[in-house]
């Protein structure tokens, strides 16, 4: 990204036009309070899921259809947060509330295979160039079935994973994630550092972070845990970090830690949670052209129900086979699941599907770039596929440790009010991205780029 001359900010008028937003927003969703107060009497924090957390209350919802969602005051939105990125189908597609409708009147569930469970399995090994699947429920389950695999193919305990990522809410991926950047240390020998309590020490010890972007790095850590008889079971890391609003991976990146974990017999782990199914047809694999030894993937493979799922080799996939590794789960390669991923991956997202997505956040990024560049604002845009994010940072953010050095969070706080405001319905918190769906359009592009400029015009009069 070149450096160019940027505006400095008025913090004053920042915090000024962030509780006037507030203000309209908390007014605007009387009802979300009502059932927040309603629902904290039962629902720890009256939500499912902390990340649905938000000061004063959670925004509910009510209903989707297509690239529109509705909450529970009526007010109708653009959703570009799509379930953390999970329904890049868009709301209600006919196709697999078709395929799910005919399979609920079939049966729910069984603990038994089913044909659709098998022509996913063949999709999935054709766009993931990666043989052998099985199934699990979310990001996180695949993940830690992974890093489970990897152990017993290799014979080893410890694991790398990029500093800042997150990969799924157990033991072992919950490990360097949200550090305050004062407690980062050295980028050299990043600490060890567990994501809220409950988890234990000896099981944090095992799981070693590394900078993103940086090969040489990597490797320089990864010889030093051989020399102290720790030589990783695998590498586990998103090709593109997609919690730092979206950070790309550099040219020749992928390929050296490819070659780098090939080298040492590392098991390289694309967790594709986020990725997969929604930058291409095979995710990063198929974007970036480096194909690791295991793939994870959740959120857009169950078209909003949940599922998961786990690629990999044939040679590692036969722990699994024959039963040295226990991969299992009451509900994995759930009917109505398995019928709504085959739906998608054969009906909705096509090839036809994927030009439109890079189309319309060409159309996002472009227009975006042109309202910070009028306004000399402090910021880029970037994107892939069906993500994309403004990034308020005045250099380009390559790592964890540049985010938290630069990206101005007042700033992101303020940019989603904006749009909350505005009919447009974004994920919260700082750091994360838009998820476009098959059913947007050109139009719906050009309305968000409208309240980017239109915050960018009152930061800026």
């Amino acid at each position: 990204m070149a450096q160019r001359e940027v505006v400095q900010l008025d913090r004053g008028r920042i915090a000024e036009l962030t509780e006037r937003e507030e203000k309209r927003l908390n007014e605007r969703t009387q009802a979300s309070r009502a059932l927040f107060e309603r629902g904290r009497t039962s629902l720890a924090g009256g939500v499912p899921s902390s990340y649905h957390l938000r000061d004063p209350w959670p925004i509910y919802l009510d209903r989707g259809q297509g690239p529109r969602v509705w909450d529970v005051d009526g007010n109708e939105m653009l959703d570009f947060h799509n379930g953390f990125g999970s329904m890049v189908q868009g709301h209600a597609h006919p196709a697999v509330a078709a395929a799910v409708r005919e399979r609920l009147e079939k049966g729910t569930h069984f603990a038994a295979p089913t044909e659709d469970g098998i022509v996913v399995a063949e999709e999935l090994a054709r766009r993931f160039r990666l043989p052998k699947w099985r199934y699990t429920n979310s990001g996180s389950e695949s993940t830690m079935d992974a890093i489970r695999i990897a152990r017993a193919f290799t014979g080893r305990d410890t694991i790398v994973k990029i500093f800042g990522s997150y990969h799924g809410h157990h033991d072992y991926a919950m490990v360097s994630i949200g550090v305050p950047y004062d407690e980062i240390g050295d980028r050299e020998n990043y600490a060890s550092l567990p994501y809220g309590e409950g988890i234990p020490q000896s099981v944090v010890d095992l799981t070693i972070p590394v900078p993103f972007n940086d090969a040489d790095a990597m490797e320089r850590r990864i010889e030093r845990l051989i020399e102290e008889g720790r030589k990783p079971a695998c590498v586990i890391m998103e090709a593109a970090m997609m919690n730092l609003g979206i950070v790309l991976p550099e040219p020749g990146y992928l390929e050296a830690v490819r070659e780098l974990t090939e080298r040492h017999g590392i098991v390289l782990i694309f967790d594709e949670v986020k990725t997969g199914l929604c930058i291409a047809a095979g995710g990063a694999v198929e974007r970036f052209g480096v194909v690791p030894d295991m793939v994870t993937l959740a959120k857009g493979l169950g078209a909003g129900l949940p599922s998961g799922a786990i690629g990999a080799t044939e040679e590692i996939m036969e722990l699994v086979e024959n039963e040295r590794v226990y991969q299992v789960g009451t509900f994995n390669g759930n009917p109505a699941s398995m019928a709504a991923a085959r739906a998608s991956l054969e009906e909705v997202l096509t090839p036809e599907a994927y030009e439109h997505l890079d189309a319309m956040n060409e159309r996002l990024m472009t227009g975006c770039e042109a309202v910070i560049e009028k306004h000399a604002l402090p910021g880029y845009a970037v994107g892939v596929g069906a993500k994309g994010c403004v990034t308020f940072s005045p250099s380009k953010i390559t790592d964890y440790e540049s985010f938290k050095a630069t990206q101005d969070g007042e700033l992101m706080d303020l940019a989603w009010l904006y749009n909350m405001n505005r009919g447009i319905f974004m994920t919260p918190g700082r750091e994360e991205e838009w998820t476009l769906s098959v059913t947007h359009s050109l139009e719906d592009a050009d309305a968000f780029v409208a309240v980017v400029e239109e915050m960018a015009a009152d930061l800026t009069a």
